[in-house]
């Protein structure tokens, strides 16, 4: 049953003191949090990668226990700061609005309906110490005026935060403050929990978004919570294109993405797949599965996810640290905007980091684009393999063909192999 809470979250009767727990601020690091403690896990398959000590490593043999895991509910606070040097042209009702009930209904999708983000956002605007010009906000920010920022948020929101009572912690600026950088919001992660009300903060999500903001900026950010990696190509020069990776086709690569639904390999990361529904193909020859659009799913009491609970994810390993996925994507739930649909193949690799490749979607198509003037990456957006079609993945004795659709609209796919 949902833990009780009243209107607006839980607010302290009384200042608690964090000196002990800012001190853990010194040892503020960007990336943090790399490897962790592993955690039993039900998966298994000679198909499961495993994790390695990468930042967000896809490997899913094991949990990394540094990091909660979505399963059942999750409770949010939103704590909302102001600055001396603006007056706040929105309320925090406003704010919290632009981002749910949107995210957590993006994650029950996700789900299947086996996870619940429940945000409690405060009332009250918490006033911050200093100018908002003075804490250097930016996209790469300094490590220095990262750690101020916190020190100052955490002290400053303690008197009327009860931290014990939450899971994810957001801290979300007011966007009309001058200071303000909608490019910087983002995950901080610690080397070593901070401890405030008894409970560990490993994690901070920092939103600095304008109102109204980015679409599934959130879903995208809480996602790092739950140890998923950016999926997007950062261009050494920052000029380039940040989606040739994996395109429209999961929001961990796109918060833009007209099909964002998380890919199946991350769902069975995150425990949202049972291990009935990944196959793994291993044997030499043809293999013929029967793939269920990813965004269906069974059927919850008082929601409508679908009524799919087949396969939804064939895995062919090619290494130690690499595989070759393969996942139907259709129309429906948070994928209702895409404008094509089929069999999506990607390649996964466990020992690229957060924000290098380690997932990329191979184009199927390699001489059309779709979705022009829609798609954050027309070239991927034709992806998908439709019935009829076949593709041999490069550099692997792998051959894809889309045989028919049945009348529930799963995609008959046989896989040959060696």
């Amino acid at each position: 049953m949902p833990r009780p809470q009243p209107p607006g979250g839980v607010e302290k009767s009384r200042p608690r003191a964090l000196a002990a727990a800012l001190t853990a601020l010194a040892a503020l690091a960007a990336t943090g949090l790399v490897a962790g403690p592993a955690a039993a896990t039900p998966y298994g398959g000679g198909c499961a990668l495993e994790r390695t000590s990468v930042h967000h490593s896809e490997g899913l043999d094991t949990w990394n226990g540094s990091y909660p895991q979505p399963r059942k509910r999750l409770d949010a606070v939103m704590v909302f700061l102001s600055f001396p040097d603006a007056e706040p042209q929105t309320s925090p009702a406003e704010l919290a609005a632009d981002h749910f009930p949107a995210t957590t209904r993006f994650f029950e999708r996700a789900s299947y309906g086996r996870f619940q983000l429940v945000p409690h956002p405060q009332r009250r605007w918490v006033r911050m110490p200093h100018a908002s010009t003075s804490y250097a906000i930016q996209r790469d920010w300094s490590a220095a005026h990262r750690s101020q920022y916190l020190r100052d948020a955490l002290r400053a929101a303690d008197p009327v935060t009860d931290f014990s009572k939450y899971d994810v912690v957001y801290l979300v600026a007011d966007p009309d403050a001058p200071g303000v950088d909608s490019d910087a919001t983002k995950v901080v992660n610690f080397d070593r929990p901070m401890r405030a009300d008894g409970t560990d903060i490993g994690r901070i999500v920092t939103v600095f978004e304008q109102h109204p903001p980015d679409r599934n900026v959130l879903a995208h950010e809480t996602g790092h919570v739950f140890d998923l990696p950016d999926l997007y190509h950062r261009p050494a020069d920052g000029k380039g294109d940040w989606d040739t990776y994996v395109g429209d086709w999961d929001v961990m690569g796109s918060q833009f993405g007209l099909a964002p639904d998380l890919f199946a390999w991350h769902k069975w990361k995150l425990g949202w797949l049972d291990p009935r529904q990944v196959r793994c193909v291993g044997t030499a020859g043809p293999n013929r599965f029967t793939l269920e659009p990813l965004s269906s799913g069974p059927r919850t009491r008082g929601t409508a996810f679908g009524t799919g609970d087949g396969t939804k994810l064939a895995v062919i390993r090619t290494g130690r640290s690499s595989a070759i996925a393969v996942e139907a994507r259709g129309g429906t739930g948070n994928d209702s905007a895409t404008c094509t649909r089929g069999i999506l193949v990607y390649r996964v690799d466990s020992d690229s980091t957060s924000g290098e490749g380690p997932m990329q979607v191979l184009d199927t198509h390699p001489r059309t684009g779709a979705c022009y003037g829609e798609s954050v990456y027309p070239a991927l957006a034709d992806a998908p393999l439709e019935v009829g079609e076949s593709y041999t993945v490069p550099g692997e004795p792998i051959r894809i063909e889309v045989e028919d659709r049945t009348p529930s609209g799963s995609w008959n796919v046989k896989i040959t192999t060696g």
